[in-house]
């Protein structure tokens, strides 16, 4: 390993005290710089700053909880009354959440180390055997299965974003998926020299919108109430920054 990470646990709460009435609420999320990041101890970030916003727009109390996102969306999917953050609106998903409102922009594609020239791949059919890491359960992974890759060979799969990064700066994998533009936030929060991770291949497929979503069985006037919420935040210079990508 080039640098020793910093070392972030499994899960962190920040509670967002404000005035609320009706059923309790809880809010989960992965760590994904720049939307999602541990600032003094705390849960921040662009699309966390939009959450915060849509929740005392709707004036609504939460706390926000990190995990690893497979555990993270298996509690939105099972437990109602729960927010999750930033999840891609896929087919499969469509119908198992009530969606809220969207708070990110991704545009994904293959992350390598920078002294790694010898990784220059024009189309995701150059890879070869080159393997990925990918978080558990993440829409990303899902599509390069459909494209025949798999788990254990070319996917190497991981709990989250750090993990993947890990397992990238200790040459176990040769890409991680990310955002071209969350690399100097992934480096920041690690700890690394900037410019050691290059943004290789854009993967067009996996542009994505993601969405704050709510747990299928919550409360009906606690959906409206946010998705009214979520309306009036997106007039906000926060959401239009967040969202065309100025920031």
């Amino acid at each position: 390993m080039r640098k020793s990470l910093v070392v972030v646990p499994l899960c962190l709460f920040f509670t967002f005290t404000v005035h609320a009435d009706g059923p309790a609420l809880r809010v989960v999320t992965e760590l994904s710089p720049p939307h999602q990041t541990i600032k003094d101890g705390k849960v921040d970030g662009l699309s966390t700053q939009i959450i915060e916003a849509t929740l005392k727009q709707a004036g609504l109390q939460s706390r926000i909880e990190v995990y690893p996102w497979a555990r993270a969306f298996y509690i939105a999917s099972s437990t109602p009354n729960v927010l999750i953050y930033n999840m891609a609106r896929t087919p499969e998903r469509e119908n198992e959440f009530h969606w809220i409102g969207p708070v990110a922009k991704y545009r994904f594609g293959l992350v390598r180390l920078t002294d790694r020239t010898d990784l220059s791949p024009n189309h995701i059919k150059d890879l070869g055997s080159a393997v990925i890491a990918v978080q558990r359960g993440d829409f990303s992974g899902q599509w390069l299965k459909q494209q025949g890759m798999k788990e254990g060979k070319e996917l190497q799969l991981s709990a989250d974003i750090l993990e993947s990064w890990r397992l990238l700066l200790k040459g176990k994998v040769d890409y991680v998926i990310d955002d071209q533009a969350a690399l100097p936030s992934m480096e920041q929060q690690l700890a690394l020299p900037a410019g050691i991770t290059t943004f290789v291949l854009a993967i067009p497929q996996l542009e994505q919108q993601t969405y704050l979503a709510a747990s299928k069985n919550s409360d009906a006037e606690l959906v409206k109430k946010l998705q009214q919420a979520h309306l009036e935040v997106q007039k906000t210079q926060l959401y239009q920054d967040v969202m065309t990508g100025r920031f």
